[in-house]
């Protein structure tokens, strides 16, 4: 059984393709660029969940800001099982997927979850990437998203799926974002999403496992990214107009669809923010 959310419109709801920074709706799910993804992603029976909507999110964000071609570089943080190594690697891109060490995952619960890799081979176990050229284009390494060593620059491409907000705090994860932005060349492109509070712009979830980032926590986001040249897409935090984005998930999850969850007593979706480096 879930819950209603009380719309809180403002502006045009968000749009597939032609992103910006911007909320997970009912209505991108529905548009032929957004199903072809899924088809590309292998998630055809996912279409209405927020997690396949973030891997479609930063494919599509990817190709429309910079392209997607061999040649390229992605860096992916927090990557866990997810789909985007193979997915980046099968357009020809040289992948670097990495994510914290063996150990903390196992501490933190990631491994008993099913939510870590043990191996390599794991992030292709969708085959999104002929194996050959997989084991070519794409190796792993251990970083802690706190703590990114200084060697790993000039990429053109950085991603992360709903990872960020494991990082501690609101604050640990805008710190992030900012020395991730130093990974990329000039003009190079980061797209990430992590967890919205669609209930308040001031009461939210801090100082936990997973915190939630408010409309106003991304504002200062941009502002912080401006002030050292570089620039966020601009944020569109409508909620949508269809019945389904004001539907409210609670344990035990829906397959689909599945945009909205109550964490901590706040409803919460997928949001997904699009950086340029500045040149």
């Amino acid at each position: 059984m879930g819950r209603r959310l009380a719309a809180r419109r403002s502006g045009a709801p968000p749009s597939f393709p032609e992103l910006t920074s911007q909320t997970c709706t009912v209505e991108q799910m529905r548009t032929p660029e957004y199903l072809a993804w899924c088809d590309r992603l292998v998630c055809p029976n996912e279409t209405q969940h927020r997690k396949a909507w973030e891997y479609c999110y930063i494919m599509q964000a990817v190709k429309e800001q910079i392209g997607l071609h061999e040649g390229l570089r992605a860096l992916g943080f927090g990557v866990g099982r997810e789909r985007l190594a193979e997915a980046f690697a099968s357009f020809g891109c040289e992948v670097l997927a990495t994510d914290q060490a063996a150990d903390d995952a196992r501490a933190e619960g990631w491994t008993r979850t099913n939510q870590y890799i043990e191996t390599i081979a794991e992030l292709n176990r969708l085959n999104i990437c002929e194996p050959e050229a997989f084991r070519e284009r794409v190796s792993f390494r251990e970083v802690d998203m706190n703590d990114i060593p200084g060697d790993l620059q000039g990429f053109d491409i950085v991603w992360s799926a709903c990872a960020f907000e494991h990082l501690g705090s609101i604050e640990h994860g805008k710190r992030f974002v900012l020395r991730a932005m130093d990974c990329l060349k000039p003009g190079g492109v980061a797209v990430h999403t992590t967890e919205f509070n669609l209930s308040s712009d001031d009461e939210t979830v801090d100082h936990q496992g997973t915190v939630l980032f408010r409309r106003r926590d991304l504002e200062d986001l941009a502002e912080r990214l401006r002030a050292r040249g570089d620039r966020m897409l601009p944020l569109n935090t409508h909620p949508g107009s269809d019945p389904v984005d004001h539907f409210v998930d609670v344990p035990p999850y829906k397959p689909q669809p599945h945009l909205r969850l109550l964490i901590e007593g706040h409803a919460a979706t997928s949001v997904g923010i699009i950086i340029r480096r500045g040149d």
